[in-house]
């Protein structure tokens, strides 16, 4: 009997240990997020590194793994030492720093290469939740989805904060990353309404008919305006496959677009908040006899306010129609107190 009970128990087990292992070696999506990225001069502020979703991080990153961390301000790259970071309960990295010069800024975090193995239907199913859907239409044609697959990826992150009322051109700076976005106009001077075009580079060219998926969550400055888009925040994951439960996971709400021939997506702002962009570019690898496939990760965050109207913030002397101007007044008063001492020294 406690033999039998003994088998069960690793009968048990052993799926909770592969799940386990699984959570533990998966990629994640990587970004660079904080809780707002608008500041004010000598503000403090913190860069945090979420690697899992936007809303969750499920670990922190080491140090080794990063190959750069810097970060752009008035034309000058400064790199962020290894030491500068802090970890947070073993899931979030962070960066705590005081803003200084008005501005707009860079920051940009780029990772080494991992290698991953995954049986066919845990690689066909994150290749469908996580968006990668040019590489799963690709392996459905050629009669591949019965093949396990060995993938090599690296992340490479940007997020663009704004200081004070200055706009700066550091947002356009190309770091050199393997794959990065760069927008084409500083997202700090577009409001909600707007639409944002961003370039896509792979390996510094335009990368051409790439899937990106855009999405947006409320921020410190957009509270009071509607609800963010996706709202899915504490159901998504960045692998399906790494999940504790049977339900289906998505990591592809929001916008989906895809880059035209020059490199470029066009992003809705339809609201206040913080906006983040993300996409997976995989290639096959036929010259490795380990690696059946390279990714290359991206992400881009930045915020977005409404534009105030001046109009509608006018003096009080002209709020109300048909009323005189406080000269007006001043003028009859000291008027009317001149008279009132002219007559009580008649009388004297």
């Amino acid at each position: 009997m406690r033999l039998a009970n003994k088998t069960l128990s690793l009968q048990t087990l052993k799926p909770l240990l592969f799940l386990l292992a699984v959570i533990l070696l998966c990629s994640h999506d990587l970004y660079l997020k904080m809780d707002t990225y608008i500041l004010q001069p000598n503000q403090k502020a913190t860069l945090s590194l979420y690697n899992g979703t936007f809303e969750k991080s499920e670990n922190t990153i080491s140090r080794d793994r990063i190959l750069d961390a810097s970060v752009v301000a008035l034309g000058q790259r400064a790199a962020i030492q290894p030491d500068q970071w802090k970890d947070q309960d073993s899931t979030i990295t962070h960066f705590n720093f005081t803003a200084e010069d008005p501005g707009t800024y860079l920051a940009g975090v780029s990772t080494k290469a991992r290698n991953i193995k995954l049986t066919s239907d845990k690689f066909n199913s994150y290749l469908k939740h996580d968006g990668v859907l040019d590489m799963l239409e690709q392996r459905t044609q050629n009669g591949e989805l019965n093949q396990d697959a060995v993938e090599s990826y690296q992340k490479h992150v940007k997020a663009i904060y704004q200081v004070g009322g200055v706009k700066t051109e550091d947002w356009k700076t190309v770091l050199g990353y393997p794959i990065e976005f760069v927008p084409l106009a500083n997202p700090y001077q577009k409001y909600s309404g707007d639409t944002l075009a961003v370039k896509l580079l792979l390996d510094g060219k335009p990368l051409p008919n790439q899937l990106v998926y855009a999405n947006s969550i409320q921020s410190a400055h957009s509270h009071g305006t509607k609800e963010h888009s996706h709202d899915q925040g504490a159901k998504e994951h960045s692998h399906p496959h790494e999940s504790d439960s049977d339900e289906e996971h998505t990591h592809t709400s929001g916008q989906e677009l895809r880059t035209d021939e020059e490199g470029i997506v066009f992003v809705d702002l339809p609201e206040d908040g913080i906006y983040y962009l993300r996409t997976i570019h995989m290639v096959k690898v036929m010259d490795d006899s380990d690696l059946t496939h390279q990714s290359k990760w991206a992400t881009l965050t930045f915020e977005v306010s409404h534009k105030h109207d001046e109009s509608t913030h006018t003096h009080d002397d002209t709020d109300h129609e048909g009323s005189l101007p406080s000269w007006v007044f001043i003028i009859g008063s000291l008027f009317f107190i001149g008279l009132l001492y002219l007559i009580f020294r008649k009388k004297k």
